[in-house]
């Protein structure tokens, strides 16, 4: 399989972790390209382009440490429970992805400790190592999605996701926004995209937030940056106030 997850700045001294789950294309040699073609193999199905940059770039600014995948969604998508379908899907929107068609329980368990496992416990580790030393931690999530889903327009260019615990995505939609920013678009909690948040964020007490930022404002490095400087025009005061509130 490879690398499959990596973590940089680890020791970062910022208050957040930033968590960019659908970074990389990767797919194994071993698993073929999943009978994917050479053009699907780039598709959005595939990763979340221009994701990693933008998570790269908070994480710098921020002093965060940050937690990305090296391996496709398709292989395993690490915002998803090992038991959901999606975990492993045999078909993402109108592409259909052979190598996971006939996976039986065993090659599911295997990709679940060889992906999924080893992102978890590395999160986790790192949220331990910060607990012991009393550091203060947000969980920030990074995405990208298409402005076209099932043949439907989507107008939110970022959407601000949250599960039950809303104190950091209220923080951050209190904020001037630069362009369209809705709450839980395009997708919210009843489409289980919220696993990430859980686990990481509600499980231990920690304020957290998913980002989705629309992927045709992502073209080039440049745009991705352009767009983490909007994201952090928001998220740095948001932060400031939920530290505030949580020291007062």
């Amino acid at each position: 399989m490879g690398e499959v997850v990596r973590v940089s700045n680890e020791d970062g001294a910022g208050n957040v972790v930033v968590i960019c789950e659908h970074a990389s294309s990767r797919i194994p040699e071993v698993l073929d390209g999943l009978g994917l073609s050479t053009q699907n193999r780039q598709a959005h199905a595939v990763w979340d382009p221009g994701a990693l940059v933008m998570a790269q770039h908070i994480s710098r600014a921020l002093d965060a440490p940050l937690v990305h995948a090296e391996v496709s969604r398709l292989v395993y998508d690490l915002n998803r429970p090992p038991e959901a379908p999606g975990a492993m899907p045999a078909k993402s929107e109108v592409i259909d992805v052979p190598g996971n068609g006939d996976l039986s329980q065993e090659d599911r368990h295997a990709r679940t400790q060889l992906i999924y496992d080893p992102f978890r416990t590395a999160v986790g580790d790192l949220l331990d190592a910060r607990a012991d030393r009393g550091q203060a931690t947000a969980i920030v999530t990074i995405h990208s999605f298409t402005p076209v889903y099932y043949g439907e327009d989507r107008p939110t260019e970022i959407g601000i996701l949250h599960d039950a615990d809303t104190r950091l995505a209220d923080a951050m939609l209190a904020q001037p926004a630069p362009r369209r920013t809705d709450r839980n678009m395009p997708y919210g909690p009843d489409d289980g995209v919220t696993h990430s948040l859980k686990i990481y964020g509600l499980e231990r007490g920690l304020p957290n937030v998913m980002i989705e930022v629309r992927n045709d404002l992502l073209g080039s490095e440049a745009d991705c940056v352009k767009l983490a400087d909007e994201l952090l025009g928001m998220l740095r005061p948001a932060l400031a106030d939920i530290f505030l509130e949580e020291a007062s």
